[in-house]
């Protein structure tokens, strides 16, 4: 039976390419039939990655049929994952987030957990001297997870491995890494395509913080006043996706990647009050810029506070 690669729901750039990675590494090297699936439709990013580097767009899928084998990546946590996942034979994990729990296995796996930037630097190592079969294509990918997850080495979650891992293969593919960033985030910051409900799932996950749900959604982008200018519409439309996604609140950050900041839209008391308990910020409006904030992984979900 073929192994589905996938990552998480509302895939991004690197749980769109690390998939690929996988699976290419599994069909071509382990010789275990493997195919990379999405949970949903990538963000534009994503799809300027698959588009640069002449890659097919993984099937979507929304379900597992039962006792299915799976490779997990860039996730472990299951609100990001199918309903019936542990249905599913998962075979392996390989991940950069913390453990969340809830997923069983049918037997013992191997799990790859490492405080890197991206899921892609880890499967770099894991492939090793392997890598120099790697078609263009993927190394591409590759890289662009790399560049997409740790923002052209601007996120705090970035470490020396991934640097170095980036550079490499920028050097291997004649790749100029701030030129090819800066095309990546131009087509990541386009989002006049996209209806508010969309973007408010667009890069979002779902966390509880003190027995209340969150959505938590972040918007990278070099053209933050493209997204702030819809902000009416964009509060306006929380308290729908909110309920239809069983949360309390969607929190949308608006990262700047050039200006390293983030702004929060802030429609009402809970959020205002969110802000100010776990940034210390000082809200005036319905806005409110945070210096520095870049990372939802290590700045935000660790100081959300109700």
């Amino acid at each position: 039976m073929t192994t589905l690669v996938f990552g998480h729901k509302s895939p991004d750039t690197d749980s769109t390419g690390s998939p690929i990675i996988w699976a290419w590494y599994l069909n071509q090297i382990k010789g275990v039939a493997a195919k990379p699936v999405l949970l949903g439709e990538p963000n534009t990013e994503a799809l300027f990655m698959l588009e640069r580097w002449n890659l097919d767009k993984p099937q979507i899928i929304s379900d597992l049929a039962a006792d299915t084998p799976v490779v997990i990546v860039d996730t472990n946590n299951p609100a990001e994952l199918p309903n019936n996942i542990n249905n599913a034979e998962i075979t392996q994990i390989i991940d950069h987030h913390k453990l969340f729990g809830g997923l069983e296995t049918k037997g013992p796996i191997e799990i790859r957990v490492e405080p890197l930037a991206c899921t892609a630097t880890i499967m770099w190592k894991m492939i090793g001297k392997d890598m120099a079969q790697m078609p263009e294509s993927v190394k591409g990918a590759m890289l662009s997870c790399i560049l997409s997850d740790t923002l052209e080495f601007r996120s705090p979650t970035t470490t020396q491995e991934d640097k170095g891992v980036a550079h490499d293969l920028a050097k291997d593919l004649g790749v100029d890494i701030s030129a090819y960033a800066a095309e990546m985030f131009a087509a990541k910051s386009d989002v006049s395509a996209f209806s508010d409900a969309e973007l408010l799932r667009m890069d979002s996950k779902q966390y509880e913080v003190d027995g209340k749900q969150f959505r938590v959604s972040v918007l990278e982008t070099t053209s933050p006043q493209q997204v702030l200018d819809r902000k009416d519409t964009l509060m306006a439309a929380m308290p729908g996706v909110a309920s239809e996604d069983g949360a309390d609140q969607v929190l949308l950050f608006v990262v700047d990647i050039l200006n390293e900041e983030a702004t929060l839209l802030v429609p009402n008391d809970l959020v205002k009050s969110v802000a100010e308990k776990s940034f210390d910020a000082a809200v005036g409006g319905d806005t409110v810029v945070l210096p520095g904030i870049m990372s939802r992984k290590k700045q935000i979900i660790p100081n959300l506070k109700v």
